[in-house]
C-alpha cells in the first residue's frame, strides 16, 4: 500500500503496487515536486487562527516555496497560521498580505514560532518534529567589511548602527524613521559636500549635545519633536547658534506652515489686557463698556508685532470700546465698529516700534447669525 510520509506528501508506491498506473502516479509526483518551487496564495477565511495542511498527492498552494497569505476579512489582532502536517520539514518564504495591518505568527507544533509583520516577507523553515515541531527564521544574514553605497531604511532606522568613525557622504543621506542616538554618543561629525536630512522623531534626550560642533560643507536640516533648546549647527557659510529649534509637530505653535495661536479672553467686563506674548489671535465677548490695554509688544530692534482680535458683542447693544497702551492710528482717523447685539467684528493691530505706535484696521465686521 502506498504511503505519503515525506516532506512534500508525495505518493510512495510500494514494490509491485499500481501495476499499469505507476506512470500516472509518478508524473503526479513530479508535478508536485515542481509545485514546491512555485508561487502560491492561501487565504485566511476569517478573523481567527488558521491551519493550512499540505494534502497527500494532491496539488495545493500550501506546497509552494513562496506562499502569500491573504485574508478574506480585516484581522483585528495577531493571528496564528499553522503549517501542517507537523511532520513536514520544509523551507517557505511567507508573505503577510493580510488586511487589517496585523502580524501573523507562523507555527507548526508547540515549538518555536516566527512572526511576520504585515506587508513583510520572511523565510522560515519547519523542523517537522511532530507535536513539538518548531518554525525557525531562515532569513540570511551577512557580516563583513566593505563600502556601503546605499541603504534602504524606509521601514525605520531603529537598530541601524555604525562603528569605526562618522557617517560621511558626498551625496545625499536620507534617514526616514526614528534616528537613535545612544547615550554618550558623539553624534554626526561630518556631512561631506551633500545635504543630510533627518526626518522623524529623535529618540534620545542627548540629541542637542550630539548636534554641537558639527563640521562640513553641506547643510544640515533637522525635523525634531519636541523642540530642543540651544543647539549649535555648523553649515559651509557659518556657525549658527539658535535659541530654539521650532518643532514641526502639527499640534504646536508655529507648526509646519506657521499656524496661529489662539487665546480665548472670554468675557471682557469693563477692562482687559491683551498680552501679545500669549499668541497672535485673541477672541473676546464684550460684556461692558471696555478699555483694552495692549501689552508685551516685541521690543527687539527691527522686529514688529501684530495680532488679530475677534470681538463679539453680547446681547446688549451699543457698548463702547477703547484702547490703551500706546498711540493708536486709524484709517482716516477713526473706524466704525458694529454695535448691534451679538454682532462680531475682526480687528487687526500692527506695531513696528515695540508698541509705541499701533496701526489699527477693521477689515471685517458685522458678522452675525441669521
Amino acid at each position: 500500500m502506498a504511503t505519503y510520509v515525506n516532506n512534500l506528501r508525495l505518493k510512495e508506491i510500494t514494490t509491485g503496487d499500481e501495476d499499469g498506473t505507476w506512470g500516472t502516479s509518478t508524473n503526479t509526483n513530479l508535478e508536485l515536486v515542481t509545485d514546491a518551487f512555485s508561487y502560491g496564495t492561501k487565504e485566511m477565511a476569517a478573523d481567527a487562527n488558521e491551519t493550512f495542511t499540505m494534502p497527500d498527492a494532491t496539488a495545493d498552494d500550501t506546497r509552494s516555496f513562496y506562499l502569500k497569505i491573504t485574508s478574506a476579512v480585516d484581522l483585528t489582532a495577531t493571528r496564528e497560521v499553522t503549517l501542517g502536517p507537523n511532520t513536514i520539514s520544509k523551507v517557505w518564504i511567507i508573505e503577510n498580505a493580510t488586511s487589517g495591518s496585523q502580524i501573523i505568527t507562523i507555527k507548526q507544533g508547540s515549538g518555536a514560532t516566527v512572526n511576520v509583520a504585515n506587508g513583510s516577507k520572511v523565510m522560515v523553515v519547519t523542523d517537522g518534529a511532530g507535536a513539538g515541531a518548531a518554525v525557525l527564521n531562515a532569513n540570511p544574514t551577512e557580516t563583513g567589511t566593505g563600502t556601503v553605497t546605499s541603504i534602504d531604511v524606509s521601514g525605520g532606522t531603529t537598530g541601524l548602527t555604525t562603528s569605526g568613525g562618522p557617517v560621511t557622504s558626498s551625496g545625499t543621506i536620507t534617514l526616514a524613521g526614528t534616528l537613535a542616538v545612544a547615550n554618550g554618543g558623539t553624534g554626526i561629525t561630518s556631512f561631506g559636500t551633500g545635504v543630510a536630512t533627518f526626518l522623524g522623531t529623535p529618540s534620545s534626550a542627548n540629541l542637542a549635545s550630539a548636534l554641537t560642533d558639527e563640521t562640513g560643507t553641506g547643510v544640515a536640516v533637522f525635523n525634531v519633536s519636541p523642540a530642543l533648546t540651544t543647539p549649535k549647527i555648523t553649515t559651509g557659510i557659518q556657525n549658527a547658534s539658535a535659541a530654539t529649534v521650532i518643532s514641526m509637530d502639527s499640534s504646536t505653535f508655529f507648526a509646519g506652515a506657521f499656524s496661529d495661536e489662539v487665546t480665548a479672553i472670554g468675557n471682557t467686563g469693563t477692562a482687559v489686557t491683551i498680552d501679545c506674548d500669549d499668541g497672535n489671535v485673541f477672541t473676546a465677548t464684550l460684556t461692558g463698556n471696555c478699555t483694552f490695554t495692549l501689552a508685551s509688544a516685541n521690543s527687539t530692534s527691527n522686529r514688529a508685532t501684530s495680532f488679530t482680535l475677534v470681538l463679539t458683542n453680547d446681547g446688549t447693544a451699543s457698548r463702547t470700546v477703547a484702547f490703551a497702551g500706546g498711540t493708536f492710528y486709524y484709517p482716516g482717523g477713526s473706524v466704525s465698529r458694529s454695535t448691534g447685539a451679538n454682532e462680531t467684528d475682526i480687528w487687526f493691530f500692527f506695531s513696528p516700534d515695540g508698541g509705541t505706535s499701533w496701526y489699527v484696521t477693521l477689515p471685517a465686521k458685522n458678522f452675525s447669525t441669521p
